[in-house]
Formats: C-alpha cells, sequence, structure tokens
C-alpha cells in the first residue's frame, strides 16, 4: 500500500509542478453555514488561525463567510464564490456521485476533500405535548404541522429530507416548512410556530442551549431507537450511533440517544497544492488553538483526519498526510 502511496503521490505532485517560491500571496474565502450552529464559529476558527499562523509569513489570508450551509458551499466552489466549504459527509456523497439535489450537475469533479471535522450531530426537537414516546415516532406523528427543517438550499434541510425519507415523510408534502437557520428555528419552536425542528451540529449546539434554557421542559429532544437509526441512514453508512450526555444541555437530565455523521473540510482542486498542505499542516500542528475556540473540535486528530472521507484529498493534503506516515487509500488519491 505504501509503495502505491507514494508513487501515486509522486506522480500527483510531478503533474501539478507546484512549488512554494511560486505561489502569490493569497485570500481565500471559507465558506460554513448560519451563525447559530457549529460550522460558522469553527470555520471562524480556522480563518483565524490561517491569518495568525500563515499570513505573516506565507501570505496566506482566509475569512470565514455564513451561508446556507452545505448545499450551498458546494455551489459556492463550483462557481469559484469560495474556496474551501465545511460540509456534511452526505453532501461529499452527493458531490462524489451526482446524486441527490445534485443529480442536475453532476458529479462535482473538482471537489475535493482536505480533513475530517468532526460530527455532525443530529438534534430533533418537538413541543413537549407531542412527545408521547420520546422517539422520532413522535416527529412521524406531526404530519400536517408546521416544521422548521433548515433553510432552502442547505445542508440542514437536505440531511432532515434524506433521514425523514426512511420514515416514509416527504417533508415539502407532510410538514408546513419554516425555513431559518439555527437561531430562528428554534425561536420558532419556542413561540409555537413550528411543533418540530431537525438541527444538526456539533454538540453543543448554541441555538439549542439557548432554546432549552429558556422553553425548559417545554420542547423535548428526541432519542433514536436502534431500529429508527437503521431506517434514518437507509444502507448508506454515514450515519452512526450517537449519544448526547445527559447535562449537555440546560434541564437534560438524561442521555440522548440520537444518530452523527461526519462534516468535512472541502476545497477546489485548483487550490494551490502547497497552500493546502500549509493549511492541513497548520491545522494538525495547533489542534489546541481550535479546541479552545469551539469544543467540537476536541474530537479531531491527525489519527481520525481522513476517516469517512467522501471524496478524493486534495493533493496538498495528501502530501502533508503522506508526511506523517497515513496510509491513504486508493478511493482517496486523486486521479
Amino acid at each position: 500500500m505504501k509503495h502505491f502511496k507514494t508513487a501515486a503521490l509522486a506522480a500527483t505532485i510531478a503533474i501539478s509542478g507546484v512549488s512554494a517560491q511560486a505561489q502569490d500571496e493569497a485570500n481565500y474565502v471559507l465558506a460554513t453555514a448560519s451563525t447559530g450552529g457549529t460550522y460558522y464559529p469553527v470555520g471562524v476558527a480556522l480563518a483565524t488561525l490561517v491569518k495568525v499562523k500563515l499570513q505573516p509569513g506565507e501570505k496566506i489570508g482566509m475569512s470565514a463567510i455564513s451561508s446556507a450551509g452545505s448545499g450551498e458551499n458546494v455551489r459556492l466552489i463550483r462557481e469559484g464564490e469560495a474556496q474551501f466549504g465545511i460540509m456534511q459527509g452526505l453532501y461529499g456523497f452527493y458531490a462524489a456521485s451526482g446524486t441527490g439535489p445534485l443529480e442536475e450537475v453532476g458529479p462535482q469533479e473538482n471537489l475535493r476533500s482536505v480533513t475530517m471535522l468532526w460530527q455532525n450531530v443530529e438534534h430533533f426537537l418537538v413541543a413537549s405535548d407531542a412527545a408521547t414516546t420520546g422517539t422520532m415516532e413522535d416527529m412521524v406523528a406531526l404530519k400536517g404541522e408546521g416544521a422548521a427543517m433548515g433553510r432552502q438550499n442547505s445542508g440542514t434541510i437536505g440531511s432532515n429530507a434524506t433521514i425523514l425519507s426512511g420514515f416514509g415523510i416527504d417533508i415539502e408534502s407532510d410538514y408546513e416548512l419554516m425555513f431559518g437557520g439555527y437561531g430562528p428555528s428554534a425561536e420558532a419552536l419556542q413561540n409555537g410556530q413550528v411543533k418540530s425542528a431537525g438541527i444538526p451540529a456539533g454538540v453543543p449546539v448554541g441555538a439549542i442551549s439557548q432554546l432549552m434554557a429558556s422553553a425548559g421542559d417545554s420542547v423535548t429532544l428526541l432519542n433514536f431507537t436502534d431500529e429508527q437509526m437503521a431506517q434514518a441512514d437507509g444502507d448508506r453508512g454515514l450515519w452512526t450511533p450517537y449519544t448526547i450526555s445527559a447535562g449537555t444541555y440546560p434541564g437534560q437530565d438524561a442521555d440522548v440517544q440520537t444518530i452523527a455523521q461526519p462534516n468535512f473540510l472541502a476545497t477546489s482542486a485548483d487550490v494551490s497544492e502547497e497552500h493546502v498542505y500549509l493549511l492541513t499542516k497548520t491545522v494538525y500542528e495547533n489542534l489546541p488553538f481550535l479546541q479552545a475556540i469551539h469544543p467540537a473540535t476536541k474530537v479531531m486528530a491527525i489519527e481520525n483526519a481522513i476517516a469517512g472521507l467522501p471524496l478524493p484529498l486534495h493533493p496538498g493534503a495528501a502530501r502533508y498526510y503522506a508526511e506523517v506516515g497515513i496510509d491513504i487509500p486508493e478511493r482517496l488519491i486523486a486521479q
């Protein structure tokens, strides 16, 4: 495996012909999601790390912008409006295969992985007067009611639609949808505009912490049974069991069994190999910096850097991982 990896990487590097000396100054845009979730603060942390560690000496800058999330981030990178984006593993799967919401535009052949980041934990909440079982069965029972499933064209609404389709739910026809980011979704549930909300993000989610602190026991965070976990994943191999430990959120006095999928950092194949190499190296040599800013990044470790990545690695990231001794499977080496 190592011989193949070394030869493939050497060929990739030779073809690119990129050197540090040949690089010009660069100011990259990192697309995240709505400000109430986890993508945005982690994106700001990454951009801050780049500005602190790479801008002074390497003249590499980065700015994090809020967006509608994974779905829009695919488009922003495709159209050159952003060079990096944080995405759900599901949207990496869609991008690689040209399926789901990307069926019309087809496979995103210019999209590359940089690193796994953290798990996107599914939080399904309902008004407590509708929580008869405390499981996803309650979500299914709310047909015809208002539901906050995310912004239009967001990764949030896409993953919520995919998960609920496993329960025979078509969110567009079965719910009265309220479109909004995490903060507005939480507020809509609290004030009775909707009966349910789906908010996937790294734990803890700021908008949910605020909601449960202010709404108290009038909202319930739902559990998944083992059978419901299998229904939600639908044999994609993306979602795995996840426990939200008691005390994670205000008033949460018991563990909540839910599911999670991976989040990862994506980029365009057109971005300089040297710059992606330096970015990847800087991230893994400064993990405490990121982890001090947002707890979701505390799960990051070099040993997990390529776990579950849905798209081939950018050659710059692949070069760094090869240097630190990570065996890169053939499927992750860009052709």
